[in-house]
């Protein structure tokens, strides 16, 4: 069995009780080979404070990404799973059905999104596109037209393409899963 990705559903506010909660379970439980990480997702965020003498300042605070979930890395069987879901303050797993089945794990995109948001991660160059490069829509209204890559902004993960409609080039904006590179 591989390790997967999970998400744990908590009372609100507890999130980092039970982060700790759990770290600590996992020692007295000997299960360090089979729960490997648990992660409350956070993002930095700005904010404009005015202080008493009328001067403007900027304020960094931690905000969670996902209030009510912790995420953990743990491979599924009978034994985490009990570990994890009586944790206190653990209310169940996300994309669990009840009545003793198990959850269902993340999809890999998902977590590398997550974990590239909290910075654990750099976020990898998945697509590889380049200027000029011909690719089809692979999906939405434009699905199996072609065209040219015009202009590509990575950390949005979008891209402007050149196709031809009517005997029009027309520019059409598309996220990255949205195309397929044509050798």
């Amino acid at each position: 069995m591989e390790k997967q990705w999970f998400v744990v559903q908590t009372y609100s506010g507890f999130e980092n009780n039970v982060k700790e909660n759990l770290e600590r379970r996992i020692g007295s439980m000997n299960m360090e080979d089979k729960i490997f990480r648990v992660l409350v997702p956070t993002e930095t965020t700005q904010e404009e404070v005015t202080l008493k003498s009328g001067e403007k300042k900027i304020k960094e605070r931690e905000v969670k990404s996902f209030p009510g979930y912790v995420f953990v890395e743990m491979v599924m069987t009978d034994d985490s799973w009990y570990v994890v879901r009586n944790t206190p303050n653990v209310t169940g797993f996300l994309g669990s059905t009840g009545g003793g089945a198990k959850p269902i794990p993340l999809q890999p995109d998902e977590v590398t999104n997550v974990l590239s948001q909290m910075g654990l991660i750099e976020k990898k160059d998945r697509y590889n596109y380049e200027l000029g490069d011909l690719v089809r829509v692979k999906e939405g209204a434009f699905e199996n037209f072609e065209g040219t890559i015009d202009e590509i902004e990575a950390d949005k993960e979008k891209l402007k393409v050149v196709v031809d409609m009517f005997g029009r080039e027309t520019k059409i904006e598309l996220d990255f899963e949205q195309v397929q590179k044509i050798n």
